[in-house]
């Protein structure tokens, strides 16, 4: 079998023309002709299945070494797809620290239709455990995030999901800040990994997409009838632009978590930064990351001002960076997690995991990191100017305490 590299460059050919053809199709057709009305053609409508749109699902199965891969038009919709496989009364522990629309799809649509959810603290293995047990009723799932969003916090897949099997629970890993460059979740336990293929798979900021992969067949049947039934298939167009950037992930991703590095050193040694949270940071990270599973950081970390200083001055004057949501593109972003992509979670509920409104994410991209570095510093000074002022003669920043953040 093909590495890796030459996966991403290659994928798995549908065998759906003879042209020679270097890159796949487009196939922009909502329907196909049946040779003759006895006829079960491979495809017939283009909800059910598309040839372009096969040839990304058979790529991301392959590399996450799954049995079949589904694609969606958002992240969002994979998230939808998966749990809507439960029925009414089952029972889903789900990690606290989660993406602001993963919650809001939780509480303010499938607690509608009965099913039940149950956050816990994933880096506490003897509260996931406590949690999918339950009262005598096992938990039917448990989902969690490879890496937390927005505070980086390292999950560990093996771990949580031997614990989940013991009481037959199905382990959904949402691996997009992974990526299967970094981590193949199946490999280590999970039953079903999800993407928001928006982001490191496309890396392009030019389309919005999202990926499921089934570790087994029954859940993969399970999976393509909530695809088909629900219906939010990834157009074709779409379904290309998600193959052609995967071809040079390796290469972004590596670039970027060189950058991310870089970067989180520098904030870690700002004096008007209180804590950074990326766990590629420190001498002791990449062993700490394989105990995990894991063979990278990523490009995103996150960080807190010191009290008194205003992230909303460092964010609005940043010049590379771009003030905007999302991750994992060729370009650099920042954004605000309790006014933009956490929104959805409630201030006192935000807190209680760590979501401070003092937190600033940060999604590194390509560029040069000295550039990186250098916007962020005339940011910065910019805040520690205005924070001088506003104290009006107050004691100067108590310099803080450096942390570097250690894999729980």
């Amino acid at each position: 079998m093909a590495r890796f590299n030459t996966q991403l460059v290659h994928g798995v050919n549908v065998e759906d023309n003879a042209t020679g053809a270097v890159n796949p199709p487009i196939y922009n057709s909502s329907t196909f002709a049946f040779a003759s009305v006895d006829d079960a053609p491979r495809w017939d409508y283009a909800r059910s299945g598309n040839p372009t749109r096969e040839f990304l699902e058979g790529q991301i199965a392959q590399l996450e070494h799954g049995v079949r891969g589904f694609a969606f038009a958002s992240g969002l919709a994979a998230i939808h797809a998966a749990l809507s496989i439960f029925e009414p009364g089952d029972r889903i522990v789900v990690g606290n620290n989660i993406y602001g629309g993963t919650y809001s799809q939780i509480h303010e649509y499938f607690d509608r239709w009965g099913l039940r959810f149950e956050a816990v603290d994933t880096q506490d293995t003897a509260k996931v455990e406590a949690a999918l047990q339950g009262d005598g009723v096992p938990a039917k799932a448990l989902y969690f995030e490879t890496l937390t969003n927005p505070l980086l916090q390292v999950n560990d897949v093996h771990a949580l999901a031997e614990i989940a099997h013991r009481y037959g629970a199905v382990v959904i890993v949402d691996n997009t800040f992974v990526t299967p460059y970094l981590q193949q979740p199946l490999d280590l336990g999970a039953d079903v990994v999800l993407h928001s293929a928006t982001k490191y798979l496309a890396g392009h900021s030019d389309v919005v997409a999202g990926l499921a992969v089934a570790g087994n067949d029954e859940l993969a049947q399970r999976l393509y009838f909530a695809q088909n039934r629900l219906g939010g298939v990834l157009p074709p167009a779409e379904s290309d632009a998600v193959r052609r950037g995967l071809q040079t992930l390796a290469l972004r991703l590596d670039r970027q978590q060189d950058n991310a590095r870089r970067v989180a050193e520098f904030l870690d040694e700002n004096p008007l930064v209180a804590s950074v949270h990326y766990p590629g940071l420190g001498d002791a990270a990449e062993q700490r990351l394989l105990e995990k599973g894991l063979h990278g950081a990523g490009g995103v970390l996150s960080f807190e001002v010191v009290p008194g200083v205003d992230p909303g001055v460092i964010l609005n004057h940043l010049q590379v960076f771009r003030l905007a949501v999302s991750l994992g593109a060729v370009e650099s972003l920042a954004e605000l997690p309790c006014r933009m992509t956490h929104f959805e979670i409630p201030r006192e509920e935000r807190l209680k995991v760590g979501i401070t409104d003092e937190l600033i994410r940060l999604a590194i991209g390509i560029e040069d990191a000295e550039d990186l570095i250098e916007d962020l510093q005339q940011a910065f000074e910019l805040a520690g100017e205005q924070f001088v002022q506003s104290a009006s003669g107050a004691d100067e920043v108590s310099p803080r305490q450096s942390r570097t953040p250690a894999l729980q």
